[in-house]
């Protein structure tokens, strides 16, 4: 039986949460409006994206450049 989207993104949050430069982890749409994973990333960086996967048990993910994520 394959995971839910939120299932692969809480087996896979830890770690990927401990790359230098990623910001967040979420859920969103990706290419063709399907279900994504959505890595935020402090800045561009060649080398913390060679480090991202660009996929997840068959989930897209997606990179996007947030900046410093700071709380109020």
């Amino acid at each position: 039986m394959s995971l839910t989207i939120n299932e692969v993104k809480s087996k896979y949050e830890s770690s990927i949460m401990k790359i230098e430069g990623v910001v967040s982890l979420g859920i969103g749409k990706g290419r063709n409006n399907k279900p994504a994973i959505i890595i935020g990333l402090r800045e561009k960086n060649k080398d913390t994206m060679d480090l991202l996967p660009s996929e997840l048990e068959g989930y897209q993910v997606e990179i996007k450049i947030l900046g410093t994520i700071r709380a109020n």
